[in-house]
């Protein structure tokens, strides 16, 4: 049995716990994540809420896996901080589909954890649409984000000049595949909200400025057709550039798609500690013939799952998230 979530009378860590982790990234903050707690044991099940897929975009659900992924790794953090050992088991029930995780806190943290360093960046890591500047990004530092990704079961390449202009082009190209697919096109529209308030979505204000120069891979939520009856956009060069990072896997099954997500959020994070800006470039990946030539020929990364675009720059404004009470329910 279980019920409903009322922030007054909640045990409150629990519900705080479950605010953290819903500041995860996710395809078009879309929010695709429910949670279950069971008093009994200590433990959290993650689960995917199937009516918050794309369809269109996503039918394989590899999106909803990774973003879901990603509020598990912040429940991880965000339970470190709090003071307790999260031990996670993946996919722990394969009748259940729906069913992506469980974490179970163990007992109190004993000595130093890694995982609760990241803490203070999960309330200011947003996604930037911004331009970044050309400063370079130390060898060191990206070091660190490597090891982030492995630390998760996952590997960060970066490429070279070159392809990185090929993965800028794959994404030149996706977008031009979404605009001529009507029921992409569709599904877009419903989650860019406009000046409508809602608690998911992707607001206009964050949609950042539209690119007139550069070669960025952002997605321009409004394909750069400003609407008479809303605020112009502004026009802005973007980096010629970018500095881009693939985070990928050797295997392409569910179980992948589950460690990438947490490797994402934790060099996410891990980047905005560091004073980065971040923002994640998932058009090319969503076709399936344009995802293989999104992979570094040169790095033995069999599968690659996101893009990630690093740099120095203003951090994006904050979105939405849904209310504790509609995506947390305790047992009884």
């Amino acid at each position: 049995m279980t019920q409903g979530i009322d922030r007054e009378t909640t045990d409150l860590p629990v519900a705080s716990l479950v605010e953290d982790a819903t500041l995860a990234p996710s395809l078009h903050n879309a929010q695709p994540w429910t949670f279950r707690y069971d008093p009994a044991d200590r433990t959290f099940q993650i689960r995917a809420d199937p009516s918050r897929q794309l369809p269109a975009m996503d039918p394989d659900r590899r999106a909803l896996h990774l973003s879901c992924a990603a509020a598990v790794l912040n429940l991880r953090v965000a339970a470190a901080h709090a003071g307790w050992t999260p031990a996670t088991r993946l996919l722990p029930n394969p009748a259940d589909q729906d069913l992506l995780a469980e974490v179970t806190l163990t007992a109190p943290v004993s000595g130093y954890d890694e995982l609760a360093d990241l803490y203070p960046a999960l309330h200011r890591r947003h996604t930037s649409r911004f331009p970044f500047s050309a400063e370079p990004i130390e060898e060191s530092l990206l070091g660190v984000l490597r090891r982030a990704a492995l630390l998760e079961g996952a590997r960060l390449v970066y490429p070279d000049a070159f392809h990185t202009q090929t993965i800028v082009d794959l994404s030149r190209d996706a977008a031009r595949r979404e605009a001529e697919d009507a029921g992409l096109r569709e599904e877009l529209a419903h989650w860019t909200t406009g000046g409508r308030a809602r608690d998911d979505g992707i607001p206009r204000y964050a949609f950042g400025p539209r690119e007139s120069a550069g070669g960025a891979p952002v997605r321009d939520f409004d394909g750069g057709q400003d609407t008479g009856t809303l605020p112009l956009r502004e026009s802005v060069v973007f980096e010629d550039a970018p500095r881009l990072a693939l985070l990928g896997t050797t295997g392409d099954t569910p179980l992948d798609w589950l460690r990438a997500g947490q490797a994402m959020e934790r060099v996410l994070l891990e980047a905005t500690l560091d004073g980065l800006a971040t923002s994640v470039a998932s058009q090319a990946l969503e076709w399936s013939e344009l995802r293989w030539a999104v992979r570094d020929p040169t790095s033995p990364m069999g599968h690659v799952h996101m893009v990630i675009r690093l740099g120095y720059g203003p951090a994006g404004p904050a979105t939405r998230r849904r209310p504790v009470s509609d995506v947390l329910s305790i047992n009884t």
